[in-house]
């Protein structure tokens, strides 16, 4: 059965790998399930004398990714396979495996960029953003024979890429500006939909009884415009 690997790179474009680790590092044993987990930030504020709320989107945060799986060095586990056929102790699978995702490298002064691969379904660009290691048996000189692993990756994509994706610019999406004292609605509508035509929209959107004077501070939503809509 194929294994999980995890490809390591110096570069946020994932185009160059790190050639002070194992690349791919291979998982000695895959873990039964992974989970993948998704968030989206709203602001559910309520405004003076509202009992409901009108949750404004903020941002969606990058996607993580877990895996939970063990190293072992009893040699009772069928089918593991060793990082290191040398050095088949707990000890140099760890040291391997955080020189891949956690160590610092001095030529770039971070960790490795990452790619998890496992079969054709998951390929998960990404960072480690934390790792919990539980030691669970271990020689009587106290070296441990086996330990569970708990990582939890950051999805990471580079800005270039990510800016294409997204599409920040589209009058389609809901944007969010702060005015700034002189700001004029009708700029700063023209600014988001190349056009000033939309601005009752973007009143009736932010509940706003005049168009002439907005409050340095005040918070403005620009909403996915309609275009069937009178003006």
């Amino acid at each position: 059965m194929e294994k999980v690997n995890i490809y390591a790179y110096t570069d946020k474009k994932l185009n160059n790998r790190s050639p002070l680790s194992p690349n791919p590092f291979i998982l000695p044993l895959n873990p039964e399930n992974y989970s993948k987990n998704f968030k989206v930030e709203t602001d559910n504020r309520r405004g003076h004398g509202n009992q409901g709320t009108d949750p404004r989107y903020i941002s969606t945060p990058p996607e993580e990714l877990r895996l939970d799986f063990i190293f072992d060095g009893t040699g009772t586990i069928e089918n593991y396979k060793y990082p290191n056929e040398q050095d088949k102790s707990v000890k140099k699978q760890l040291e391997l495996f955080l020189q891949t995702v956690y160590q610092m490298k001095g030529d770039i002064h971070r960790p490795n960029f990452l790619r998890v691969h496992w079969g054709k379904y998951l390929v998960f660009p990404c960072i480690l953003s934390n790792l919990d290691i539980n030691y669970q048996l271990f020689e009587p000189n106290g070296d441990p024979l086996r330990v569970k692993l708990s990582a939890t990756f950051l999805n990471y994509m580079a800005q270039e890429e990510r800016t294409r994706r997204e599409a920040q610019s589209s009058p389609d999406l809901t944007h969010l500006r702060q005015a700034k004292a002189g700001d004029r609605l009708d700029l700063m509508t023209h600014n988001i939909y190349n056009d000033t035509k939309y601005i009752l929209q973007v009143a009736k959107a932010n509940k706003l009884i005049t168009l002439r004077r907005l409050k340095s501070g005040t918070e403005l939503r620009f909403p996915p415009i309609d275009k069937t809509e009178g003006v």
